[in-house]
């Protein structure tokens, strides 16, 4: 039988994410660390960015996951530092992604590195449906800030890609 912090770890893994349901908070990288304190479990939490409105709801969602399965009290916390990066996308997160028809970030830059640019060209995206890189953005937003809108010009399908920051 797990641990009191890897039976929380397991628990997590099943919490979704609201605003992309195919990822669990652990997949899309949110949870920093999971911590026994004896008398409560701590969870700490990094979102996405600091203005995500899901926030809220990913925070209350833990905590009720943790209480339904008797792991109870916890409490999270957040911590914004360092800030949080498509980088800490777990590779089965990027499948699911995938798999959820929206293109996966790409790695983001080493340590805030940027990428020196004579001329201003979109890196080609792949289309998570037919794998075609003939695509196109029509909007620098999707649903949510972090996505963006694309169109495949091969099967002709819109997707979203994740955002790499």
């Amino acid at each position: 039988m797990p641990d009191r912090i890897g039976k929380a770890w397991q628990v997590l893994g099943t919490v979704l994410d609201p605003e992309v349901p195919a990822l669990s908070v652990c997949d899309l990288g949110i949870v920093r660390d999971v911590i026994d304190h004896g008398a409560e479990l701590e969870v700490v939490l990094t979102p996405t960015y600091s203005g995500c409105p899901a926030t809220e709801v990913i925070e209350q969602s833990v905590l009720d996951a943790l209480r339904a399965e008797g792991l109870g009290p916890a409490r999270a916390t957040l911590r914004r530092a360092p800030a949080w990066t498509t980088d800490w996308i777990s590779d089965e997160g990027r499948r699911k992604l995938h798999d959820y028809g929206i293109a996966p970030p790409r790695p983001a830059l080493p340590d805030g590195a940027a990428p020196i640019r004579i001329v201003r060209r979109e890196p080609s995206i792949a289309c998570p449906r037919c794998g075609s890189t003939h695509t196109e953005r029509l909007s620098a937003f999707g649903s949510t800030a972090c996505k963006a809108m694309y169109r495949c010009l091969d099967c002709r399908e819109p997707f979203e890609y994740f955002k790499p920051l």
